[in-house]
């Protein structure tokens, strides 16, 4: 087994990876404007759609919200955390009928049919995790659509601009006392992450031409015990563009959800997330300006791709 799926397995399976994914949105305000995007990208391309395969589909935020629109779901996802909370939510949205739960890897889909599903999704870049098989695995998420897919993997020059900031996630705290965590170590380490930061032009060079997040560390971490996170392959839009195309999906179009909500310091985003028009405005503009095909590579996180079979 490749380590990339071994570390993947360590990582999503943590006992409270459930439960933390599923209060993102509350939690970080970049997360609320990326899937916002998916959203409504997702509601608009669901004419003529019945079965849907979630791959790396977390705590179900898309697949119960499919189910709702009354899609025949099947929710994969490699972390049993995730799945257990995924169908809690869905009992209690009363879609537990429309979804299937399934626990794998996106390395193996040999159990489903050629075309199987009206509709092919994988969000938030369980893609990327693949390294290196993620052409091998978006070949695979096509051959099992019949009439659309739509995927958002690590986007490389969205990636780029964190290894000049150690404090980046610091700027998408919906509320800094928030009883995550994560953002309670990120604010009692904010002055130690600047104060021992150094621009390494040599890493920002690397990855920018090989793509690559992780590797030999991570690696090593995991042979010791520990739970490093994913190793990560980070896309180009022209080369997911050019992928998709080489397995034959058509009429494909890219957005980078996030690149516009990333220009704005802290203090304003908070102050728009908390007004409802303010919010709903914004979410507005943000969908329209991340769609431009000449900013889609400076999603804040992902890259995004729709495209028909």
């Amino acid at each position: 087994m490749d380590y990339s799926r071994k570390i993947s397995e360590r990582q999503w399976n943590l006992p409270d990876k459930g439960e933390l994914e599923s209060r993102r949105e509350a939690t970080y305000m970049d997360d609320i404007i990326q899937k916002d995007h998916i959203q409504r990208k997702l509601l608009e391309y669901l004419d003529g759609i019945d079965t849907v395969f979630d791959g790396g589909a977390g705590s179900g935020r898309f697949s119960i919200l499919l189910a709702k629109q009354g899609c025949h779901v099947t929710h994969f996802d490699i972390s049993q955390p995730m799945i257990d909370k995924a169908r809690e939510t869905a009992e209690q949205e009363g879609v537990l009928d429309r979804i299937t739960f399934v626990k794998g890897a996106l390395e193996d889909l040999s159990a489903y049919r050629d075309k199987e599903f009206d509709l092919v999704i994988s969000f938030d870049a369980p893609i990327s995790y693949t390294y290196p098989n993620q052409n091998k695995v978006i070949g695979e998420l096509v051959r099992i659509a019949k009439k659309r897919i739509m995927i958002s993997v690590s986007s490389r020059l969205g990636s780029l601009p964190y290894l000049a900031n150690p404090i980046q996630k610091n700027q998408f705290f919906l509320d800094e006392n928030a009883d995550d965590p994560f953002v309670q170590w990120c604010v009692a380490n904010r002055e130690q992450m600047i104060s021992g930061f150094a621009f390494n032009r040599k890493n920002a060079e690397k990855l920018l031409a090989d793509g690559l997040m992780g590797g030999e560390e991570e690696i090593a971490q995991y042979e010791q015990g520990g739970t490093p996170w994913c190793i990560t392959y980070t896309f180009m839009p022209d080369e997911l563009e050019k992928t998709l195309s080489g397995y034959g999906v058509k009429n494909i179009h890219l957005s980078g959800p996030g690149a516009y909500g990333r220009t704005i310091p802290r203090e304003i985003l908070t102050k728009i997330m908390k007004d409802p028009k303010q919010k709903k405005d914004f979410l507005d503009f943000c969908y329209q300006y991340d769609s431009n095909p000449y900013v889609c590579g400076m999603g804040k996180d992902n890259l995004l791709a729709v495209g028909e079979i």
